[in-house]
């Protein structure tokens, strides 16, 4: 379930010492948030890193942000210092797109009770709660995780679901359309894919509300029953997307190897314009 939490919330657990909270500072064009968290983090969080944590290397034909192997991210989890049962509290500075990762990995995972913080870091800074600085290191955790609970979408379910439910592409638009295309090798989107990009479900650094974000999903065809995923360029954000749409009471799939795959991929097609099924090209 998608669960929020204040700031104000947040720092009656952090006074009870009754949680553990991560930051996953994290941008596409800053991928390494760790001096920003030295700088100036809330108290007792752990930096939590997306390119070795979150995401495990692999080769471009497996995306840029491929899952992360249970072991490793166990491994990792225990880092944090995640115990069984604990309450975990996840920010980012941007929208929630890193922290929506995190909070995917570990509700698919067996973490029972893990929230993002509504409004990010800034939130926190607005609501005059303090900041603190330098590195954190818990005491280890012993949380013990499970393999993800659901399926994930191959590159070829992708490819299905594009043309017999719902596909969406939560890039930007002026990416989807195929006008830029920063990072990966082609500009486009999987033919047949409609474009909800990750702006749309906030309402400044915090996810709307219940009832507008599932008018938002509602409009490219999301409703109760209908098969829908998301994808995004390398599999980060599209979390986000499926945050939001838990927030509305629906359900959303994610195809982890996004753009950054389909792209890497030789033979598959590429569509351009608004226009969801307007083949183009090939890879």
């Amino acid at each position: 379930m998608a669960q929020l939490i204040t700031p104000v919330q947040l720092d009656r657990l952090l006074r009870a010492g009754s949680v553990r909270v991560l930051d996953v500072r994290y941008r596409l064009d800053h991928p390494d948030g760790s001096a920003e968290h030295a700088d100036g983090h809330i108290p007792g969080a752990v930096y939590v890193d997306m390119e070795t944590e979150l995401s495990r290397h692999g080769r471009p034909e497996d995306g840029r942000h491929p899952l992360p192997a249970i072991d490793d991210l166990q491994t990792a989890a225990r880092r944090w210092g995640i115990h069984d049962g604990d309450t975990v509290v996840i920010y980012d500075d941007d929208r929630s797109l890193g922290a929506s990762r995190a909070w995917w990995l570990l509700t698919r995972t067996g973490v029972g009770d893990v929230r993002l913080l509504d409004g990010g870091l800034q939130a926190w800074i607005a609501a005059g709660l303090p900041l603190e600085s330098g590195p954190v290191v818990p005491e280890p955790g012993d949380v013990a995780l499970t393999p993800i609970s659901e399926p994930v979408l191959s590159i070829d379910e992708a490819a299905e679901l594009a043309a017999s439910g719902v596909l969406i592409d939560v890039r930007a638009a002026q990416r989807y359309r195929g006008e830029v295309e920063p990072v990966d090798p082609i500009a486009g989107h999987i033919p047949g894919a409609a474009n909800l990009p990750t702006g749309a479900y906030m309402d400044g650094e915090r996810f709307r509300d219940a009832a507008s974000l599932r008018e938002l999903f509602g409009e490219v065809g999301i409703a109760d029953g209908v098969a829908a995923a998301a994808y995004c360029g390398s599999g980060v954000t599209a979390a986000q997307a499926v945050f939001a749409a838990e927030r509305a009471g629906l359900r959303l799939g994610i195809y982890p190897g996004s753009w950054s795959q389909w792209t890497n991929t030789p033979g598959r097609p590429i569509a351009t314009g608004a226009a969801p099924a307007q083949i183009t090209a090939t890879v």
